[in-house]
């Protein structure tokens, strides 16, 4: 028996030593090609020969470079009360993100129960039996006599697996990689909320920005229309300038209940992705702020790879390829003898009064292996498909880097060249409201026709429109730009 145990401690030790089959994880060494940021520069009054806004030089240039410090907590920047307590609520009541969470604690119970693979299984067992033969079954014919006889039988059987080849501690290694994969999985979970949350709040000001210069230019344009009625109520006016101004009024007021829809909308929207119920925030974000939230101008010098490869996402992406590395080396186990020491020792006795006693005491230890010498090509089959799987979770890697490199480039030239959209659109305002003023000193005395009022104000409600949707589009890049990099892990 001593030489058994110590047999099989050495045993036990040279396996928890040896290498493990499969391949050693090394982290993907993927680097993208050098190309030179998309910016469009900050605009300046100078004219390019086309006509088009000059970037501002470098000695000129206003813009903040952007930082991983201040994307961290990126809805900071705006100083705006209500959309902070709107992430932090999210944080706490999101259903999809706590969801996540779930997952998290999920995957941590998923290593508790790979690490107990490592340790020796014991189960305790008990049996008690009654038998019984009469004098006339085959047992007992020719006795004359009937036999009863109990049996009692307790115990505990071990069994403990020598992880001679590694495949347990390959288990191991997935479920680690798995349990970081989920934790990723919860940090783009709030990343990709805390975005949302932005750019929905976002819109929301933006549409009720609009309703605001839609009802502004109703009553600009109703005010003509009034004066013009009653011009043509007192007989000195002109049937045709009226309708024109009716209909002038009409269009504008038609563009009034989709905004107050998509007003609705980002309303109820964001109550859920707070965790509150559809209807609770109007009180409170229904009435416009006299604010702006476009933030000072900012630029990348670079887009930071290093910011992108950490992000949630792609780090997902990266502990998906270590955890089917680690599943390689568990389907090429397999293909090796598995190792286990077997033990038992209980109490077995026929008469209850004798059942504790030394003499009922029993006991064996010893080592046992299997080896499956053919499976028909099962397990060579299973380990090749794991390679393939590997390798494509490699492919998949690559991919989300040079997806998440994409979208950065994209938000950055979306938002670098939204300037430039600005700057145009503010001139061109200038110039309508100009336009409307004039358009209407020259129908009133009489030098133009009423044709060339109803056209700048009309020029006037379509460009202050755009140049409010810019600015939020503005705003809106600059969010999805702090997305594209990661923003918003400081929670």
């Amino acid at each position: 028996m001593k030489n058994i145990l110590i047999s099989s401690a050495l045993l036990f030790a040279a396996g928890c030593g040896m290498w493990a089959v499969g391949p050693d994880y090394e982290p993907p060494t993927f680097e993208p090609a050098a190309a030179a940021v998309p910016d469009a520069g900050f605009p300046t009054t100078n004219k390019t020969e086309t006509g088009e806004f000059k970037s501002a030089a470098p000695a000129d240039d206003p813009r903040v470079v952007i930082t991983p410090e201040s994307i961290r907590a990126w809805w900071s920047q705006f100083n705006d009360e209500a959309l902070a307590d709107l992430v932090a609520s999210a944080m706490t009541n999101n259903l999809s993100y706590l969801a996540a969470q779930e997952r998290l604690v999920q995957a941590r119970w998923t290593l508790v129960g790979s690490a107990a693979a490592f340790m020796p299984k014991v189960s305790l067992d008990g049996t008690y039996q009654r038998t019984g033969a009469h004098s006339f079954t085959s047992s007992r014919w020719g006795t004359g006599k009937s036999h009863h006889g109990d049996h009692w039988n307790s115990g505990f059987d071990a069994t403990w697996e020598i992880d001679l080849f590694g495949g347990t501690r390959r288990a191991y290694e997935a479920a680690e990689a798995g349990l970081d994969a989920a934790q990723c999985g919860v940090e783009h979970a709030w990343v990709s909320l805390a975005a949302e949350i932005g750019t929905t709040y976002i819109t929301l000001r933006t549409v009720q920005e609009r309703l605001r210069v839609a009802r502004a230019n109703l009553k600009l344009q109703g005010e003509t229309y009034d004066i013009l009625k009653s011009r043509l109520d007192s007989g000195i006016g002109d049937e045709l300038a009226v309708n024109q101004a009716k209909y002038n009024v009409e269009q504008t007021r038609a563009t009034l209940p989709n905004l107050l829809v998509e007003e609705e909308r980002c309303l109820n929207g964001l109550a859920i992705l707070v965790g509150t119920t559809p209807g609770a925030l109007h009180d409170r974000l229904g009435a416009l702020p006299e604010r702006d939230w476009v933030l000072a101008p900012q630029r990348l010098a670079e887009i930071p790879l290093d910011l992108v490869r950490d992000r949630p996402d792609v780090r997902a992406a990266e502990r998906a390829l270590a955890a089917q590395s680690a599943a390689v080396g568990i389907a090429e186990s397999y293909l090796f003898p598995k190792f286990y020491i077997n033990g038992s020792f209980g109490l077995d006795s026929v008469e209850a009064s004798k059942f504790f006693r030394r003499e009922a005491f029993l006991a064996s230890i010893g080592p046992s292996f299997s080896w499956p010498i053919f499976q028909g090509g099962n397990l060579v089959a299973n380990m090749k498909k794991e390679e393939s799987k590997m390798h494509e979770a490699a492919l998949n890697y690559e991919l989300a880097l040079t997806t998440a490199l994409g979208e950065a480039r994209n938000a950055y030239s979306a938002y670098t060249q939204e300037y430039h959209r600005y700057q145009s659109l503010q001139g061109a305002v200038e110039a309508a409201r100009a336009a409307v003023d004039i358009s209407n000193d020259l129908y009133k005395n009489g030098l133009k026709d009423f044709n060339n009022v109803l056209d700048a104000q009309r020029s006037l409600l379509t460009l202050e429109e755009a140049l409010t949707i810019s600015r939020g589009r503005i705003t809106l890049n600059v969010i999805a730009l702090y997305k594209a990099l990661g923003g918003g892990l400081s929670v």
